[in-house]
Order: structure tokens, then sequence, then C-alpha cells
């Protein structure tokens, strides 16, 4: 099968900053958003509703965007897409600086999510496309792209979290702005068009549907959505199970902040990793890690120590699953079908999972404490490691 010609070096360039803008919103957003909410009079429970809006468009939105993708020139205007979605990002977010009452803050805020969802979807399959090789994707300069992503959330909360300071909370809006507009701008660099190799714009017979069915797929998304439905313990319940314990907002940000290190670390050096071993076999390390990270958890959050060694495990747990899942995703979704792969991708580990563990964790932590639920996230991850394995045995039997 013919391939497209490797990707210069500064072609990369605008996927990076892309990364780096859209991670930094959300850095920006998820941490201090509900504070925004929470200073315009709104309950408890509208914050909550406002905050799952998140989870909930990204169950259908990026398979939309990711379609459209596909489907406009066979994928080769994947690039045009990106500029659309991130320009109506941008014009969604200006409509946050006059919206105050419930309705349409509510309102723009799951147009912003409808057009952030195609985001990420469109740009993982153009940057997969760009760094297909004849072995699969180059794994290695996909870590250094990615890299920009963790960095940019790591930057974003801490900076956004001292600007809000000075500034005040009413400033969020504004803020959101300036890395809308940033967003638009990296994804108005990158090439509107993505040209494939003929035979890539094949689509396999029966289409996406008929590959999800294959047994080494099938086994390979169940392990995500459990993966990362673990990992839901982590994003909505950790700082909350930390204070609880008696840390101080310092060592919670210390330590949230030990576990984007550690995924910078592997992103960059990913390249080493994936050469030792394949993408399926870091699938089933990494749920097999998440055993012993969220155990620890549950069992030993007293001990700083622990948990310190606990968030270094990040590495492993999401950014090699990440890296891991990227790969598979390309291998079994050519061509024209690569932005719905993405999109599966994202809708099960970050749609469904995410409204699935957000609404479990909450009854878990409600009736049996913080210390519950991750126990229950190693649970998960257990049930995570059994698929993975299935998988990774279904692929080698066909081999």
């Amino acid at each position: 099968m013919s391939l497209a010609v490797p990707a210069a070096p500064a072609s990369l360039v605008p996927f990076g900053a892309l990364s780096l803008a859209y991670h930094a919103s959300i850095g920006l957003f998820n941490p201090y958003a509900p504070l925004w909410f929470q200073s315009l009079g709104f309950s408890t429970f509208a914050i909550g509703a406002i905050a799952s809006l998140q989870a909930w468009t990204r169950i259908v939105v990026p398979y939309g965007w990711s379609w459209l993708g596909d489907h406009w020139e066979q994928g080769a205007r994947r690039g045009t897409l990106l500029r659309i979605a991130s320009t109506l990002a941008l014009l969604f977010a200006l409509g946050l600086l006059v919206a105050r009452d419930l309705a349409p803050v509510a309102m723009f805020v799951v147009l912003l999510f409808m057009a952030n969802g195609g985001i990420v979807p469109l740009a993982e399959a153009a940057l997969s496309h760009r760094l297909a090789t004849a072995r699969g994707l180059d794994v290695a300069r996909y870590g250094r792209v990615r890299v920009w992503g963790s960095i940019g959330f790591i930057v974003s909360v801490s900076v956004s979290g001292a600007a809000l300071q000075a500034y005040g909370i009413s400033a969020l809006p504004l803020f959101l702005v300036l890395i809308s507009a940033t967003i638009a701008l990296a994804a108005w660099r990158l090439p509107a068009r993505g040209g494939m190799a003929p035979s890539a714009r094949l689509a396999p017979p029966g289409g996406v549907w008929a590959i999800v069915r294959e047994p080494t797929v099938a086994w390979f998304f169940a392990g995500v959505f459990l993966t990362v439905l673990a990992h839901t313990s982590l994003y909505v319940y950790l700082s909350l199970y930390l204070v609880n314990l008696g840390y101080g907002k310092t060592a919670v940000g210390a330590l949230w902040a030990v576990s984007v290190v550690g995924e910078i670390v592997f992103f960059w050096t990913q390249g080493h990793w994936f050469s030792r071993w394949g993408a399926q076999s870091w699938l089933v390390i990494a749920a097999g890690i998440s055993i012993v990270r969220f155990a620890a958890t549950a069992l030993f959050g007293g001990s700083t120590a622990v948990l310190v060694a606990a968030q270094c495990l990040h590495a492993v747990t999401f950014a090699a699953h990440h890296a891991s899942c990227i790969a598979m995703v390309d291998r079994h979704f050519p061509g024209a079908l690569r932005g719905r792969g993405q999109a599966l991708y994202t809708t099960l580990g970050y749609g469904v999972s995410g409204v699935l563990g957000g609404l479990g964790g909450g009854i878990i932590a409600q009736h049996w404490g913080f210390p519950a639920v991750f126990a229950a996230a190693a649970l998960v991850s257990v049930a995570a490691l059994v698929c993975c394995r299935r998988s990774l045995h279904h692929a080698s039997a066909s081999n």
C-alpha cells in the first residue's frame, strides 16, 4: 500500500501549537469555570449540570465532525473542518463575554463544546495520516507533538490561577476568548487539504462497523472504555478526596503537577519505549499498572509518598495508554475511516465513560466514601486488563 511522504518537521509545528492551545483551554476551563459559574450566582446543581455537558457532548459530537471529515473528499478536507470548528468555538466563546444568566451561559457552553468536540478527533486523524509509515504510526514523532498538549495544560493551570487571582474570576471569559483565538490561529496554519494515497482512500468492505466487530478491535474498545472509566475517579474525585484527607490546595496542585510531568516525560521519550513493546502490549501494561495505582490511592491516601508514586504512574496509565490507542486506531481505521476511528476512541473513552464514571462515582462516594471510588476504579481496571489481554490474544492469533 502506498503511503504519504513522511512529514517534514516544520509541517508538524502547527499540530504541536494546536495541541498546546487546545489543552491550555482545558487547563483554564475545567478547573476555573465552576468558580465563574458560582460567581454568577448559579446553584451547585446548575454548576454540576453545566460542567457535565462536556462529557455529554463527547458522546455524539466527535463522531459527527469526524463523519464529515472522512466523507468530505475522502478525508482530504479535515484541515478545512478544523478551521471551521475552531472559528465557531471562538465565536461561541465571545458569547460568554456578555452572557450572565443561566440559560444563555448554558447555551454558549453547549455550543462551545459542540465546536471544540471536533478539534481533537479531526486533528488526531490528520496528524496520524501525516505520521503514517510502512510499519504503522510513527509513535516517536507523535509523542513529540502530543507532549505540547501536556505542557499547555500544566502551564495554563498554573498561569490561569495566578492571573484569575490578580484580575478576578470575572476575567475568565476574556481569557477563554484569547485561548480560543490562539486555537483558531493554529488551526488556520494547518493545511486545508491533506492528500491521501489513492489506495488509502478505499474503505474496507462493511465500513467502520465491520471493523468494530472484529474481535481484536471490539476487545480493544472495551479495554479503552474500562481503562478510562477507571480514570474518571481521578478526574472527578481526586481533588475532593485529597481535601477530605486534609491536604491543602497547594499540595493538591502539586500532586496533579506530578502526574502531568510524568506524562510529558513519557510522550517525549515514547519512541524508545515503543521500540521495546508494541501498542497492544502497552495497553495491557497500562491496565495492569492502573490496578496498582488505584488500589494504592484507595488504601494509602494518607501517605504523601505513596500518592506521589501513584501519580507518577500516570506516565503509563494515561500517556502510554493514549499513545497506544492512537496507534491502534491508525492501524485498524485506515484512510477515509481514520477520523471516525478517532471519534469512537473519544466517544467511548471520554464521552460515555465520563458520564457513567461521574454519576457512578458520585453514588459510590455518597454511600461508602472516596476510598471506595478508587477501590472500584481498581476493580474496573481488572476488567480492563482482561479485555486488553483478549484483544492481544486475538491479534496474535490472526498474525
